[in-house]
């Protein structure tokens, strides 16, 4: 079988290239791929020749425009990356009668509350990227294809920046540092997502009734702040430099920070339905985080 990764090279693409392996043949495509694997998600319909030419049983698309903030003041350009073209991708998909994978985002609810939204609660987006997103879903649901769409969050990887290399380089270089603690999520990592993907994947494949949308994301919940602590003092545990003293990590309200796009607050998602329906365990997010520090500074 033909797997056709789109979005190979971001971090979630880049564990689907190991991830996936077993599954079949994966041919990894991206934007800056040669011309007969590149995936140019900017325009749309060029995506349905590389669909054809390619002729997948699965489809994974870890593409999408994630710059929060940036889509703000693009929301054409975010619009055609998170919701038009996984929208003609899905139309192809269903054309060949291909299985697509597809991920979504905490974004698409409003943040309000404080227990984990489920699958089927209200959506509400307040933001450009959670409504292209949200759009993006139904654009797939509405082509009749054959889905598994897989909403999580505050995704990281060891491969490229993440929050944690960002707050390990603050905490070295400043005695004080106010980090967000109203936001409330699960990190989860690009890993632990991609091998959720693989399992998941192969049992649709296997049963096509349980195609549906999926809540994935890491076990227990944090905040920024939390986040941000646990890094901290685990570097300080294993002797990497740190400047920063344990009570100068200061919780400070979103509020306090502005930015252009608005954050839920409340980012909790059940996993219940995941983790029943596949028979998977989802570990805890300080595991993952743990793992991770460990293969970018146990080097």
């Amino acid at each position: 079988m033909n797997i056709l990764l789109l979005g190979c090279n971001g971090q979630v693409g880049w564990e689907l290239q190991r991830s996936l392996q077993p599954l079949g043949t994966v041919v990894a495509c991206d934007f800056d791929s040669p011309e007969d694997r590149k995936a140019d998600f900017s325009q749309p319909e060029s995506l349905r020749e590389l669909v054809r030419r390619h002729k997948p049983g699965l489809i994974v698309n870890s593409a999408a425009h994630t710059a929060v903030d940036k889509a703000e003041s693009e929301p054409d350009f975010a619009r055609l990356l998170n919701a038009t073209a996984p929208g003609v991708v899905a139309q192809e998909a269903k054309a060949l009668g291909a299985l697509l994978v597809h991920y979504s985002t905490d974004y698409v609810f409003d943040g309000s509350g404080t227990e984990p939204r489920t699958e089927d609660a209200p959506t509400g987006p307040l933001s450009v990227y959670g409504s292209t997103k949200l759009e993006g879903e139904e654009l797939i649901r509405a082509s009749g294809c054959r889905h598994l769409i897989l909403r999580t969050s505050w995704v990281y990887a060891a491969r490229g920046g993440n929050f944690a290399r960002t707050m390990l380089k603050l905490a070295a270089e400043r005695d004080q540092l106010n980090v967000i603690d109203d936001q409330i999520g699960a990190p989860t990592g690009a890993d632990l997502l991609a091998d959720v993907t693989a399992h998941t994947a192969r049992a649709v494949l296997r049963q096509p009734e349980l195609g549906s949308t999926y809540h994935c994301v890491a076990g227990g919940q944090t905040s920024w702040f939390g986040y941000a602590r646990f890094v901290i003092e685990w570097a300080r545990q294993h002797g990497l430099p740190i400047k920063l003293a344990p009570d100068a990590i200061r919780p400070i309200a979103t509020s306090a920070y502005p930015t252009p796009a608005k954050r839920p607050l409340n980012s909790r998602l059940d996993t219940a339905k995941m983790q029943r329906t596949f028979g998977l365990v989802l570990p805890s997010w300080n595991s993952g985080v743990e793992r991770m520090l460990r293969e970018v500074f146990s080097r």
